[in-house]
């Protein structure tokens, strides 16, 4: 898969980009400041219709305008597709709409159609940063690789609003329509929890293999997590283990006025030789097992749809020595299209197309 064009109309502060990139890898060097990272985030809201960098829409309508839009031309197994998304921005909000070739669908219908897996400095935080971060690196795994993933998430977070509703009183309490919300929250929950361990167990075998490459001498460890403990990674097991827990936290959540119970509340545990390496990993051990995870999560990507996604890498270079960044690279490897953004060109990188970013505008095409 790769973009044949990319079209920015008033996203953050780009008035107008067009761009034909390349396959391979495509490199943008400039100073801060002065859009590399809203180029590469501008090409994942092309892909998967969400900010990696904020969840207010409103902050990608540049300023003083009311209408940003993002569109581009790609090449799939499946043939060429139009994407197009526009953010509205008004004074009752703002609203997303989305097109494939020129038709308006809803989002669900749009996801997966460019298939993404961005490597931002946040991401080096994953390994130990909060458990929402984790859950959100998972829920845009899926909802590109899943079509169904992203109804039964948006079914779930629904009757999770509900139910919490219920029992902080904000509605009047009844307990008929307390049980019609822990039945979705059940019946939702139960495909997540599935969709999750199975994606955990195809991420743990890939980052081990990585990572062993990386650092020979330490084992990495992906496991899932899930706040509901079941026997077997099957509907029934998982449904029967999840109703059981909801009656015995019944009382608590009552309390509490909170539900306590459900993939909301999941994480991902990663240890190196068995010890937690949120606790007790340096920092280049933290960041190595990122590495390794991201491998896996392109590889995953990548085997799951036959094809393979775009890499986006947000000034991630930098941050690694130059060791760890060309074994990063040379893991990814067999990328069909790549952007990477950088202050300054990286050492030992060649064959890439290089442009320079100064004030929203991308100049400059050339080999190196």
């Amino acid at each position: 898969m790769y973009l044949r064009r990319l079209g920015f109309s008033n996203f953050r502060n780009y008035s107008e980009l067009n761009l034909e990139p390349s396959t391979g890898l495509n490199l943008f060097v400039g100073a801060n400041a002065q859009g590399k990272s809203n180029l590469l985030e501008g090409i994942a809201m092309l892909g998967t219709g969400k900010s990696f960098r904020t969840a207010r829409d409103s902050d990608a309508v540049r300023a003083g305008c009311e209408r940003a839009v993002l569109s581009g031309e790609a090449t799939s197994r499946a043939g060429n597709v139009n994407l197009a998304c526009a953010i509205d921005r008004g004074p009752r909000g703002t609203r997303k709409t989305y097109t494939v070739n020129a038709s308006p669908v809803r989002y669900a219908n749009y996801l997966g159609r460019i298939r993404v897996v961005t490597f931002v400095p946040a991401d080096l935080k994953l390994a130990a940063g909060t458990p929402g971060a984790r859950r959100a690196f998972l829920n845009i795994a899926l909802a590109q690789t899943e079509p169904r993933y992203y109804y039964e998430l948006a079914r779930y977070r629904k009757a999770l609003q509900q139910k919490n509703a219920v029992l902080r009183g904000a509605v009047e309490p009844d307990d008929e329509l307390l049980l019609v919300y822990e039945r979705t929250l059940l019946a939702a929950g139960t495909e997540i929890m599935l969709a999750r361990v199975r994606l955990v167990d195809e991420l743990a075998h890939g980052a081990a293999a990585a990572h062993a490459r990386f650092a020979p001498d330490e084992a990495l460890e992906v496991r899932y997590e899930p706040n509901v403990v079941f026997d077997a990674a099957t509907p029934e097991a998982i449904a029967a283990a999840f109703e059981a827990r909801m009656r015995h936290a019944a009382e608590s959540e009552r309390t509490r006025k909170s539900a306590l119970v459900g993939p909301h509340r999941d994480d991902v545990g990663l240890s190196l030789d068995g010890v937690s390496l949120a606790a007790y990993g340096s920092q280049g051990q933290q960041r190595t097992a990122v590495l390794a995870l991201k491998v896996a999560e392109y590889g995953v990507m990548r085997e799951r749809s036959n094809e393979a996604p775009l890499l986006l890498l947000d000034d991630v270079l930098s941050e690694l020595d130059e060791t760890r960044a060309g074994a990063f690279l040379g893991e990814i490897g067999d990328y069909e299209q790549a952007f990477v953004t950088a202050t300054h060109l990286p050492p030992g990188l060649s064959g890439a197309r290089v442009a320079r970013v100064q004030n929203a505008r991308v100049l400059e095409w050339a080999a190196c």
